[in-house]
């Protein structure tokens, strides 16, 4: 069964645009995760570690404007239930946000975070210096994408293309790749990313012409 067209107009069509780049930067999440017999020792544990991790940030030449706290939180912790429940000690936890451009440094910054006292690293993310730039390009990209694909369509349907009367805006994220380093590769080994890929959708609606 043919579905009709109810408020017939025109033609409306979609693009994608993707520019790739080069990250500029990463955002190590190194977190403290402390267990001890009581809250003051938790928290002088988790704090000496966190002083041992900002020193190491400074020697790698990371300001302290590039750290960033995102969480910190002291709670009980006790194993087992019932009648068997006691308590194991007062875990003490806190999570930052370090920026840093030396992308060739990253492996050793890493390697040297976890050795001042970090326990653990809950990610490393990658991104671009100038995005707002290269989203721009990625929504001429996309503008660019629907408009060849409405011509293909009216060229199909052998009528003209008319002016544009609607655009609607589809805001897609950036998302990094990563690739594995070649042997003897460069100052990043394993940790070398891809390129990040910043992304635009647009929906535009032409008129058309007989």
């Amino acid at each position: 069964m043919t579905k009709a067209i109810e408020e017939p107009w025109g033609v409306s069509v979609s693009g994608t645009g993707t520019v790739r780049a080069e990250p500029g930067l990463a955002r190590v999440q190194p977190a403290v995760d402390v267990l001890e017999s009581s809250p003051e020792r938790a928290f002088q544990q988790a704090g000496a570690a966190v002083a041992r991790l900002r020193e190491v940030l400074r020697r790698h030449g990371v300001p302290d404007a590039a750290v960033s706290g995102s969480r910190l939180g002291l709670s009980s912790e006790y194993d087992g239930h019932g009648s068997e429940r006691r308590l194991l000690g007062y875990r003490c936890q806190a999570s930052y946000s370090v920026e840093t451009r030396a992308l060739d440094d990253l492996e050793r910054l890493i390697t040297d975070i976890v050795d001042a006292g970090a326990h653990r690293i809950d990610g490393v993310e990658f991104d671009v210096l100038d995005e707002q730039a290269l989203r721009d390009e990625a929504r001429r990209r996309a503008v660019a994408v629907a408009r060849r694909k409405a011509q293909v369509y009216a060229e199909a349907a052998d009528v003209r293309l008319g002016p544009v009367l609607h655009i609607q805006d589809v805001e897609a994220e950036p998302f990094a790749h990563f690739r594995a380093a070649k042997a003897g590769g460069g100052g990043a080994g394993a940790l070398a990313p891809g390129a990040v890929e910043v992304s635009a959708e647009v929906v535009l609606g032409f008129s058309l012409r007989h």
